[in-house]
């Protein structure tokens, strides 16, 4: 095989992995993000319990998008690392601190209130943080000779605080809508409260960025303005969700809420794609220019052949065992 089929071959995965990952790790990110707005204590070891038995399986596809950016796409490594630095390392420390809260809240008595906050820190400091690395990929990076030579703060700016509080927003939404679909009772009614003021705050937001966006780069202004008769099918199908969102809320149904937040986060996703494509490192360098050797990229294609149908089946048998609804005083710790 060509370079240039395997290198779109591992964009195609890759991006498929980030898009998992957005999914379903945004959700108990966003119930991270409500845990300090919840009615009481009761209703927080609920929110806790719904996503215990998945939030870590949910971060595989974290680590698959990571690994498999490092082996096909060294260039991004050598480029994103030291832009972004700050901005990962308050990624990971967030997803640690929420890990380790997980583990210690349910044991601690006297404590809990401190575990109660690492875990809504830790869901928030990452989420923000991935919003605003988001951000600092749509503002492009500069580079020379292959070597990042912006300032280490670089990554924050304005527009990337305005994406983070995006993606804080859109996590909130999906962790709400899982709670929709996963609680029952006074928890449940809190959710479909704040469901709408949510979706409220996240098109308002993603409006802000979709107008600021073409501001930002040349590029993709002339890439969204040349291309409408293409383009305007997203933000099209994104109010299609939101309207979506809205309904299913007004007719107090469980699941569609939730269904309808990951298709806005699908055709914002889209957007963002189709925004950039094919760079990888904009605006410079494009997934070729930036791909591995191409036996680098079939060594490594194989083994994945293995492992994404693993990953993919022990996901669904997952949910599948734990699937029904978490009620007061059931949890899996």
């Amino acid at each position: 095989m060509e370079m240039f089929d395997l290198a779109l071959i591992w964009a195609f995965i890759i991006g498929f992995g980030i898009i998992m990952y957005v999914l379903m790790d945004g959700f108990d990110l966003g119930v991270g993000i409500l845990f300090p707005f919840a009615p009481n204590e009761e209703a927080r070891d609920t929110m806790m319990n719904s996503v215990a038995p998945v939030w870590d399986g949910n971060e595989t596809w974290l680590v698959l998008g990571g690994a498999g950016l490092l082996a096909a796409f060294p260039l991004v490594y050598t480029i994103f690392l030291p832009a972004l630095y700050i901005g990962v390392f308050l990624l990971l420390a967030g997803l640690i601190f929420r890990g380790v809260a997980f583990e210690f809240r349910f044991k601690a008595r006297t404590s809990r209130y401190l575990w109660n906050w690492a875990f809504a820190g830790g869901s928030t400091v990452a989420s923000f943080a991935q919003g605003a690395v988001v951000g600092a990929y749509i503002q492009g990076f500069e580079t020379a000779n292959g070597v990042y030579v912006g300032g280490a703060l670089d990554w924050l700016t304005p527009f990337t605080v305005l994406t983070g509080l995006g993606m804080l927003a859109g996590y909130a939404l999906l962790g709400s809508t899982w709670l929709i679909m996963k609680t029952e009772g006074h928890l449940q009614a809190w959710a479909y409260r704040i469901t709408l003021p949510l979706l409220a705050a996240v098109l308002v937001i993603f409006g802000i960025i979709s107008v600021w966006t073409p501001f930002v780069d040349d590029m993709v202004r002339e890439r969204w303005f040349s291309n409408l008769s293409i383009i305007w099918v997203l933000p099209v199908l994104t109010l299609i969700c939101a309207f979506q969102i809205y309904r299913a809320v007004r007719n107090r149904f469980e699941g569609m809420p939730f269904v309808a937040t990951m298709g806005l986060f699908i055709t914002t996703y889209l957007g963002l794609v189709v925004s950039r494509w094919p760079y990888v490192v904009p605006p410079d360098y494009t997934l070729w220019e930036a791909a591995a050797a191409p036996e680098s990229h079939l060594f490594l294609l194989l083994g994945l052949l293995f492992v994404i149908p693993i990953v993919l089946t022990y996901t669904a048998w997952t949910y599948w065992v734990f699937r029904g609804k978490v009620r007061a005083g059931e949890g899996y710790h």
